[in-house]
């Protein structure tokens, strides 16, 4: 079994003692967040093919990378650098110290450890097609060499999405734009174009109306995680919504947790719902967040 460590929230940057404590319990829970259905899964060497972690910055988790290897479990890192800054990202790291670190994990654990994201793109009136050409570049630049993948996506205006970005709206004046598919493509190009520069290869995440661009990604991959490991890790291929190819796994995060505040986060109802969680959290607990997942 793989464990996504989380697509729901950024457990390398908030909640690394929890996750230590229950690597040591060999277990931990969660909640369905639709159904209220409890899950326990296990976290054992003999249940766990590998780790799949998810942040913005990995920087307070590197004891617990290094303490993860140590026991034996290969892992593989998705590193979301875009540096849109605010308002669009409250409290998100700069990117020239997420580069930095993406190098140091690489140098310690292997470029096939880490997969840059530079995931969603979202259009707007603070971040325009040129703004990501030219972000896109520099960022591949300082980052060749530390990752053979990047996995983009456009962003996907979800309620929570609409309304988060509503509000920095009436703050701000921002403006944000949804693109012709033919638009997505052309942009979509250039930054392929800009990555293989960069001995990168640009893969799409779930947005298969667009993949005669760039080829789908599989960010659960068992492969990638059986040449850390060094011997085949088997895994189906179980996509959560159409066109994901992820193989399948197990995810522990919860929703409304993470405290990073950005405005076009799926996983983050309001930013006052993800500080209350996040002040809520008990690392003892056997649960994320106070019970809910």
């Amino acid at each position: 079994m793989i464990i996504s460590a989380s697509y729901k929230t950024d457990i390398p940057a908030f909640y690394g003692t929890w996750f230590l404590k229950r690597l040591d319990a060999g277990v931990c829970r969660t909640r369905n967040p639709y159904g209220g259905q409890i899950y326990e899964v296990p976290l054992d060497p003999a249940s766990v093919d590998g780790f799949v972690f998810w942040t913005r910055n990995a920087e307070p988790f590197l004891p617990v990378l290094r303490e993860v290897r140590r026991r034996g479990y290969p892992f593989t890192v998705q590193y979301t650098i875009t540096g849109y800054g605010r308002p669009l990202e409250l409290s998100v790291p700069g990117p020239d110290k997420m580069v930095e670190i993406v190098r140091r994990l690489a140098e310690e654990f292997g470029p096939r450890a880490v997969v840059w994201r530079y995931d969603p793109i979202l259009i707007s009136s603070a971040t325009p097609p040129s703004f990501h050409l030219r972000q896109f570049e520099r960022l591949a630049v300082a980052l060749a060499g530390a990752t053979d993948e990047v996995t983009v996506s456009f962003a996907q205006f979800y309620r929570k999405t609409a309304r988060n970005l509503a509000a920095v709206a009436r703050k701000t004046g921002l403006s944000w734009d949804d693109p012709a598919p033919e638009q997505k493509r052309e942009l979509l190009s250039s930054l392929a174009k800009t990555a293989a520069l960069n001995g990168m290869r640009l893969t799409l995440c779930t947005q298969p109306g667009l993949t005669g661009v760039a080829p789908p990604a599989r960010c659960i991959d068992g492969a990638r995680l059986g040449d850390i490991a060094g011997s085949a890790v088997q895994a189906e291929e179980k996509g959560n919504r159409p066109g994901c190819l992820c193989h399948r796994s197990r995810d522990i995060g919860a929703y409304d947790t993470c405290p990073h505040g950005c405005s076009y986060c799926y996983a983050v109802s309001s930013q006052k719902a993800a500080g209350t969680r996040f002040r809520r959290h008990d690392p003892d607990g056997p649960f994320l967040a106070d019970g809910n997942g």
